[in-house]
């Protein structure tokens, strides 16, 4: 199916998908083999080549919605982050990588590049002359990630990766947070684009797996380094995360109302100290976002007041998880010094602005009203009470 021009549930509901030609049933057939005959055959299929007729036809699906020639699926989100890094990174190369980065990223950077004799800086901030100021003659790639993981900061994706043509460097985002439904970094003259596929892709907390989307010819790159690396997905969690994919438009939009709504709730709230959500006009990146993503995202994160213990409020919470990863149809919460962020030292969280006291939470599609009557009731559990004299 050709998916120029296509709506975005369309694609997400018929780009790529395997026609069943022996019993013409509405759905992808799914093939488990891991071996196929190599004689007198066009392709020469094996999973770990990232071609059996399941992966390509999701690999068709991926690319379509991020407007890229092409894209490959991996095991994991890191997976593909770490194999799209290693490809375009090598012995006496420098990488710029955003301040504001995920955890697991930002642990690749500074537990592995040194031994691969690959530099690294961080930048300072996230506007596009703290990348400027980090470039050196050797720089190969700009690493960004807006929204970020997990304070929310909105970098200008046209201005970063105009700087790279500039500079003849790629550039390269994690677009995680928004997904393809809020946004398409492409569309702005981003060259690679990756994703942990395990989160809005996915959508129901039952799947892992990463994806990388460029134009074909970075994407053949990728490919020689992902054989290699053989952090190929199975066939079996492909085809789900084809299932997955097909509602993920209408997901996501219900998470961005949600999400919308629990802000404006906790900006308002007197037991509440700060609330990080690009969709909160006094965000300091709104006006950006609104520019630059269709919509501002289902994730939002806060900070409780110092006399409210968050470890208890997360124990009191009856309907919202307090749960590891994101961007499930359920809500949940997380302290990011324990869980996606627990890899860096607390100077480098502090130089974040990630505080112990801050909570990520990803908002589901359950009711706005049940979600805030769960936090008020939290709250009121924790809360230490005022005693009158």
């Amino acid at each position: 199916m050709n998916s120029d021009k296509k709506g975005l549930n369309t694609t997400c509901t018929h780009v790529g998908e395997l026609e069943d030609k022996a019993f013409k049933g509405a759905v992808s057939p799914l093939y488990m083999s891991t071996s196929y005959q190599f004689d007198d055959v066009e392709v020469k299929r094996y999973p770990r080549y990232f071609n059996t007729p399941n992966q390509e036809a999701l690999c068709k699906k991926m690319a379509a919605l991020e407007h890229t020639e092409a894209a490959l699926i991996f095991g994991s989100g890191m997976a593909a982050i770490s194999t799209a890094l290693m490809t375009f990174l090598q012995a006496g190369d420098h990488v710029v990588l955003q301040q504001t980065i995920y955890g697991g990223t930002y642990h690749l950077a500074v537990s592995q590049f040194e031994r691969f004799g690959i530099e690294y800086s961080f930048t300072n901030g996230w506007e596009v002359e703290d990348f400027e100021k980090e470039i050196k003659s050797n720089t190969k790639v700009l690493y960004l990630e807006t929204p970020s993981n997990p304070l929310l900061t909105i970098t200008d994706i046209k201005g970063v990766a105009d700087l790279a043509k500039k500079k003849g460097i790629l550039s390269m985002i994690d677009n995680t947070f928004a997904s393809p439904v809020n946004q398409t970094p492409t569309d702005f003259g981003i060259d690679v684009v990756v994703h942990s596929a395990t989160k809005y892709m996915g959508g129901h907390s039952d799947i892992c797996a990463g994806v990388v989307a460029a134009s074909q010819e970075n994407m053949d790159k990728v490919f020689q380094t992902g054989i290699c690396f053989g952090g190929s997905l199975s066939d079996y969690t492909v085809w789900l995360l084809e299932r997955s994919l097909k509602t993920m438009a209408i997901r996501v939009r219900a998470q961005n109302e949600n999400a919308m709504k629990m802000a404006e709730y906790l900006e308002s709230n007197q037991d509440v100290d700060n609330v990080y959500y690009p969709g909160l006009k006094n965000h300091p990146g709104h006006a950006l976002a609104k520019s630059q993503m269709r919509g501002f995202g289902g994730m939002l994160s806060f900070e409780l007041n110092p006399e409210i213990d968050a470890s208890l409020f997360f124990k009191e919470l009856q309907l919202i998880k307090p749960s590891m990863s994101l961007a499930g149809i359920e809500s949940t919460m997380l302290s990011p010094t324990q869980t996606s962020h627990a890899l860096m030292s607390p100077e480098d969280r502090a130089k974040q602005g990630i505080k112990d006291s801050l909570i990520r939470f990803s908002l589901g599609i359950e009711e706005i009203e049940d979600l805030v009557e769960d936090i008020e009731q939290a709250i009121a559990n924790v809360k230490p009470m005022t005693v009158s004299v």
